[in-house]
């Protein structure tokens, strides 16, 4: 793999990484290394678009929900100030709404954590009308559902009632299901 990624990477092998989970981010640095990326890091939405403004990588790997606000304001000025970059977004918080709006801003690629340095890789480097791999772990039926919902609570401005009234349940169905830690 590591080979296949050296010959793929091309010239530029520059990679933004931005994250808040400081152990993640050194974990998943230190694989890209390895693997020939040249690294650069970012703990916030601020640092990661100076970074994308002063020296616009040609991959960059973005967390979805930051302590500073959203990954997503990182992908726009990467976007803006090189095109041709290649930018999986990466969240905790896998929702259909968010890969939606991700990849609309101009994401090549979604994942859902934890994701490891192959997943991350193959995503950077797939090409553009190539499909990926199907997926080791599908997701289960009540994954789907709950991620159904959460869309929809995203929809309605996380509103509970408004959400209910939507999806045709019962409010505090609704609260019990949203309160639960999402399914495998």
């Amino acid at each position: 793999m590591a080979e296949r990624a050296l010959e793929e990477i091309g010239e530029d092998a520059s990679l933004l990484i931005v994250d808040d989970d400081e152990p993640f981010l050194r974990r998943l640095a230190r694989a890209m290394e390895k693997r020939g990326f040249e690294i650069e890091l970012a703990q916030s939405v601020a640092a990661g678009k100076a970074i994308a403004t002063a020296r616009p990588p040609a991959y960059a790997v973005i967390d979805l929900r930051l302590e500073d606000g959203n990954g997503l304001d990182v992908v726009e000025v990467l976007r803006e100030k090189r095109p041709d970059s290649r930018i999986v977004v990466l969240t905790g918080y896998g929702a259909i709404a968010t890969a939606v709006a991700a990849v609309k801003i101009g994401a090549t690629d979604y994942l859902s954590k934890p994701a490891d340095a192959n997943d991350v890789t193959q995503a950077l480097l797939a090409s553009g009308d190539e499909l990926p791999p199907p997926p080791e772990n599908p997701m289960s039926a009540d994954r789907v559902r709950w991620e159904h919902i959460q869309r929809v609570y995203e929809l309605c401005d996380r509103n509970v009632s408004e959400t209910a009234r939507r999806l045709n349940m019962h409010r505090r169905t609704l609260q019990r299901i949203l309160a639960k830690r999402s399914p495998r």
